[in-house]
């Protein structure tokens, strides 16, 4: 399933346009898709539900359901609301442990995403549009800045722990016997610690937020190239999350896999593009 929409938002440094793409796909192998995504103004993510009986999908779902309500569309939105609706779809999964039937319920979901939100990065830096990149687990976001694509968050997993360590490869992280085993989970712990970055928005980006159904079948210089030449090809920007989605079902598809790709153009205020730095 696609959806794509283009849009408009009128920021603090002049317009910025927006081209949105989500596709998602069960895979060949799982009963039931426990993804969600959520892609509407100013707030792009990728939740990846786990847990059985179907609380994998309702945790995802709840997560999508409080970042719905905490955002006005097409608005540039703060930090602080960020955080506060990283809070409420905590609590909300949590609240679905608390409701569940028998003992020993689980639920929890990822969260990978992106909000466009206008702060001053430090006390001597006037407000600007920046991107707030976070992460909860290991879905993932990348960047790519017209030359190389570069993963920016970094997958909290009992893997991406040995690798940082230099125990494995990246590669041997990839068949490890506990490549699916996560360290971070919204709704594992009442307090949940959420990695963030601040990136300037400027000139022409592009970001990828994928679930591990991607990159359990693609490694990164699979996603790299093909993020890569699509771009050097001027293609639509919704067929490069078809295109993704659907090299990760072809190569096994043994997870759910969803991606969301964001384009953006900062206008200026004569509505010319503004150049990215250097």
């Amino acid at each position: 399933m696609t959806a794509e929409f283009n849009a408009t938002v009128d920021t603090c440094a002049g317009e910025l346009e927006l081209r949105v793409s989500s596709s998602t796909d069960i895979g060949t192998v799982r009963a039931v898709n426990e993804d969600s995504v959520y892609a509407r103004p100013p707030v792009f993510l990728v939740a990846d539900g786990m847990g059985g009986h179907s609380y994998g999908d309702r945790a995802s779902q709840s997560l999508v359901e409080a970042f719905s309500e905490h955002f006005t569309e097409n608005e540039p939105t703060h930090p602080v609301e960020v955080l506060k609706a990283i809070d409420d779809a905590n609590m909300r999964v949590q609240q679905l442990i608390t409701e569940a039937d028998g003992p020993g319920a689980v639920a929890g979901t990822t969260l990978s995403g992106i909000a466009l939100v206008e702060v001053a990065p430090n006390e001597d830096a006037a407000v600007a549009p920046h991107w707030m990149i976070f992460n909860v687990g290991d879905s993932r976001v990348y960047g790519w800045n017209g030359r190389d694509v570069v993963q920016i968050t970094v997958d909290h997993s009992a893997v991406q722990e040995l690798v940082s360590l230099g125990v494995i490869t990246a590669e041997e992280a990839l068949v490890h016997p506990d490549r699916n085993v996560i360290t971070r989970a919204v709704g594992s712990d009442a307090e949940i610690e959420t990695d963030l970055w601040l990136m300037p928005v400027q000139g022409h980006q592009v970001f990828v937020i994928c679930s591990d159904g991607l990159t359990k079948e693609l490694d990164d210089r699979l996603i790299s190239d093909t993020i890569r030449t699509h771009m050097h090809e001027s293609a639509p920007l919704h067929s490069l999350s078809e295109r993704l989605v659907r090299l990760a079902v072809e190569l096994g598809g043994r997870d759910n896999v969803s991606v969301v790709t964001l384009e953006s153009n900062a206008l200026g205020r004569e509505g010319v593009e503004t150049p990215a730095a250097e």
